[in-house]
């Protein structure tokens, strides 16, 4: 029995893998694509320089999306003791006991 259950999950794995190959609704796939941000109709300045590095520069926009999502995180996290400080809820002098 374990056996036979084991092939049928088997066989369900490898059609979830295979069954999208078979479709054809999508059509052929697409050769040359090209993803761009359109600049043409950005005003504001910081906004098309972001542009223009994603454009021209994908290493150097990872790097700013990283150091801002991280310096993000550090003001929401800074706000948020500041906040539940303000509460009542005193974070910093909690004993962690660890099992």
């Amino acid at each position: 029995m374990l056996r036979r259950t084991l092939w049928v999950t088997g066989l369900t794995l490898l059609s979830g893998l295979l069954i999208p190959a078979l479709a054809l609704a999508a059509g052929g796939g697409a050769s040359e694509l090209v993803v761009v941000a359109d600049t043409r109709v950005i005003a504001s300045d910081i906004m098309k320089y972001f542009a223009d590095l994603y454009n021209f520069n994908p290493v150097l926009f990872a790097v700013w999306a990283v150091v801002l999502t991280a310096g993000y995180g550090c003001f929401l996290g800074v706000l948020m003791d500041f906040i539940m400080s303000r509460t009542g809820l005193d974070l910093k002098s909690r004993k962690i006991i660890e099992n």
